[in-house]
């Protein structure tokens, strides 16, 4: 592909360049704005540093809800999900009547770059931290040695030509499995990264990371400016291969405890069931996933299901409660915030920056969080870094968000 005429490719009503020479696109879990500012100041991680200085660099905003998926998706679709339709990492089908995770590629309404970049004839890699992402990420994508690969660290020794394009990653990237629950995980990511544009030289390469040790370490605290030097390292492996490199992040993170470093915590669902009665409504958290120790299931954003006279009284309440940011009926969340109206409830709940939201009490686990916890979901959590190795002109004005990243490296930074 590298050094004939480069054609484009349409996804979602944007036009993207493939690729003309080797591409990255980094989406780093939980990366609020002063990680990578602090490690640097550090002079723990010189290609940042550099980049900062020299590429390009900017503070863009995430979708909201601001957690994984949605923000994972809006970044490989190029769009909000009121198009591509994952609003949650969790939420209640209408269809089955069930809660569910939003892991299945079914519930994925539009294409990806990454799939049309394929199309067009590119290489394509995909290596995510947490499988919950990999069936989505890697949609649409014929999985094939060479071709296209799509794999995660966590299932890294599962790895298989049919269902991933690839086997023997282990050897491959010469480290063991890492564990689920570490920052091994996300080095797995990068490492895999560097090893495949070692071997199979993609096109175009999306390496997703865990928010594990965001979840437990602010930035420029001794355990952070670490996990940024490691990644550091590996991306300027990746920038003396040749790659453009640009770098988003799903989501920032901010402290959501009390002086006494305990949770602190507005529970919905048992307010409600004071308000209204047991059973009279459904709250859904969407931050849910099966990675509770990070965050307890607790986050900034959460959506409820009630009867209309009921959902007009909530938000009266809510909105003159203390530690609730914004409250809205379906209809001006949906608008607000880009989502899709169909997957959403009657009201949406945002809570503010040091607050989270629960369902109850007895509900919640939080026996495995070992630090103040740290979490994400609201508009307090939505900026996030939009970084590239090269520098490259911006259009001016305008707001930049998270989901522009494959713009800024393949029709920014490649015209430059």
């Amino acid at each position: 592909m590298y050094g004939k005429p480069s054609p484009t490719v349409t996804v979602n009503g944007r036009v993207y360049r493939a690729p003309e020479r080797p591409t990255v696109v980094v989406c780093v879990d939980g990366s609020e704005p002063g990680y990578i500012e602090k490690a640097a100041e550090a002079g723990m991680a010189p290609w940042f540093a550099r980049v900062l200085a020299e590429g390009t660099s900017h503070v863009a905003d995430c979708v909201v809800p601001t957690f994984t998926n949605p923000n994972n998706l809006s970044i490989v679709t190029g769009a909000p999900p009121s198009v591509h339709g994952i609003c949650g990492n969790f939420f209640y089908d209408r269809e089955a009547d069930a809660e569910v995770m939003m892991n299945d590629p079914k519930f994925l309404r539009v294409g990806t770059i990454l799939a049309a970049l394929q199309g067009a004839g590119a290489k394509v890699a995909v290596v995510t931290a947490k499988d919950k992402l990999r069936g989505l990420l890697g949609n649409g994508l014929a999985l094939a040695p060479g071709k296209a690969v799509s794999f995660s660290s966590e299932k890294a020794d599962k790895a298989t030509l049919a269902e991933n394009g690839i086997e023997n990653v282990l050897d491959l990237v010469g480290q063991p499995l890492p564990d689920v629950y570490s920052a091994a995980l996300s080095e797995f990511v990068f490492a895999a990264g560097v090893r495949l544009m070692e071997t199979m030289r993609p096109d175009v390469m999306f390496l997703s990371t865990t928010d594990y040790i965001q979840h437990k370490h602010a930035p420029g605290t001794a355990v952070a400016n670490r996990f940024y030097a490691m990644m550091d390292s590996y991306l300027a492996r990746l920038d003396a291969l040749g790659c453009v490199v640009a770098l988003t992040a799903d989501h920032g993170m901010n402290a959501k405890h009390d002086k006494a470093g305990k949770p602190d915590v507005i529970y919905l669902q048992d307010l409600f069931d004071a308000w209204y009665g047991a059973g009279k409504t459904r709250v859904i958290l969407p931050i849910t996933d099966p990675y509770v120790v990070h965050h307890g299931a607790l986050g900034s954003f959460a959506t409820a299901y009630m009867a209309p006279d009921l959902a007009r009284d909530a938000i009266a309440r809510l909105r003159a409660m203390p530690g609730i940011d914004l409250v809205f009926d379906r209809g001006d969340a949906c608008r607000r915030f880009e989502l899709p109206e169909d997957r959403m409830g009657d009201i949406v709940v945002v809570s503010t920056r040091h607050k989270v939201i629960g369902t109850g009490v007895a509900r919640h686990d939080l026996s495995q969080l070992k630090e103040p916890l740290r979490s994400h979901g609201g508009v307090s959590e939505q900026k996030v870094p939009l970084i590239a190795n090269r520098r490259a002109d911006l259009p001016a004005g305008g707001r930049l968000r998270n989901f522009d990243v494959f713009d800024l490296a393949l029709n920014r930074v490649q015209a430059a």
